[in-house]
């Protein structure tokens, strides 16, 4: 999804809040050498949110409560109320406001790690957003050749991974471009300028497994009702050698098609293993938080369908904690009010 860019001011009060949660006795962010990692439960069908925008909200006051009207931590209420057990990052190379850079992206990283949650990483390979309508190459990159982007991709990918490591973290898995149908790092890695693309993602991966050899690498694409679009891409990285271990999806349905996307949803699924033997994680999902209970619904067929299938490893719910119209327009995070609507009562079971 394509969205504005944030306001200088709060991108210097975003290094303000970061150096204070660096230092503070109380904060969960602490040296390398005192980071705590809590144990997860990698493996298990993944029940995540993608809470890239925590930070940001939080330096602009935003608190939460769940269902009771107990203000909690957005991590803590997602764990211990919403039974989320996987955190979603994204990150870019040089955004202008500082929003999602390395830096802050080892924030949350840190803080999903202490509780215990299972960590995504979703590089756009951008400085702004990655998503069907643009894939607009870094500025610091622009006149890179082909050699120079690979390696340009391969130290992007190595530098935030080895962070993490420092600090005890696995991410347990990356994504390697975000909604990537017709390439990324437009125009050199277009689906349409040879194998540039496959070249590009393959030195994302061998980045990746460089670092954390078990990691699982996604190759994320939008429209999960649409098959062509995967056929497409897919018979694309089997004919130049493209490396993945996962199909990634978005699903996003509108208002009283849930139930229709489902089952074209869970089509593709066993249409995809079937040709490329590769399982299917969901890493962006969402409706209009007024159309909670259809949401609801959506994921609780999506969760017994999918693992029906076998081939269905999770679904991560993007943005759940937005507030309606956050972001020039957002509205289909699953929150109400700062407290999480029925949307997400789907992971309880």
């Amino acid at each position: 999804m394509k969205h504005t860019i944030y306001s200088i001011a709060a991108s210097l009060l975003f290094f303000m809040n970061l150096s204070a949660s660096c230092s503070s006795e109380d904060s969960p962010i602490t040296s390398p050498r005192q980071a705590e990692v809590a144990a997860a439960d990698t493996g298990a069908f993944a029940k995540g949110a993608d809470v890239s925008w925590l930070t940001q909200l939080e330096s602009e006051g935003q608190t939460f409560k769940n269902k009771n009207g107990e203000t909690k931590e957005l991590m803590t209420l997602l764990k211990e109320d919403c039974n989320v057990d996987a955190i979603r990052l994204r990150v870019w190379v040089n955004p202008t406001d500082g929003w999602n850079n390395i830096e802050d992206v080892l924030v949350k990283a840190r803080r999903a790690a202490a509780l215990g949650l299972r960590v995504m990483i979703d590089f756009h390979f951008s400085d702004t957003w990655a998503d069907p309508g643009s894939q607009t190459t870094p500025a610091a990159w622009a006149d890179y050749d082909l050699t120079k982007m690979k390696a340009a991709v391969a130290d992007h990918v190595t530098n935030l991974l080895t962070r993490l490591k420092t600090y005890g973290i696995t991410p347990e898995w990356v994504q390697i471009g975000n909604e990537t149908r017709t390439g990324m790092l437009w125009p050199l890695g277009s689906i349409d300028n040879g194998i540039n693309w496959a070249e590009l993602n393959n030195a994302g991966y061998d980045a990746a497994k460089a670092v954390f050899p078990n990691t699982k690498v996604i190759i994320h694409l939008d429209g999960g009702d649409n098959l062509a679009l995967y056929t497409r891409v897919f018979n694309y990285m089997q004919q130049n050698g493209g490396k993945y271990d996962i199909i990634g999806m978005s699903v996003y349905p509108e208002k009283g098609k849930a139930s229709e996307y489902v089952d074209k949803c869970i089509s593709n699924i066993n249409s995809l293993y079937a040709t490329y033997g590769k399982p299917v994680m969901i890493c962006e999902l969402g409706m209009d938080y007024e159309d909670a209970e259809e949401c609801r619904d959506l994921i609780t067929s999506l969760i017994s369908k999918g693992k029906a299938t076998g081939h269905l490893l999770g679904i991560f719910y993007w943005e759940p904690e937005a507030p309606a119209g956050y972001n020039d327009g957002y509205k289909k995070g699953c929150f109400d009010n700062g407290a999480p609507t029925v949307a997400l009562d789907a992971y309880a079971e």
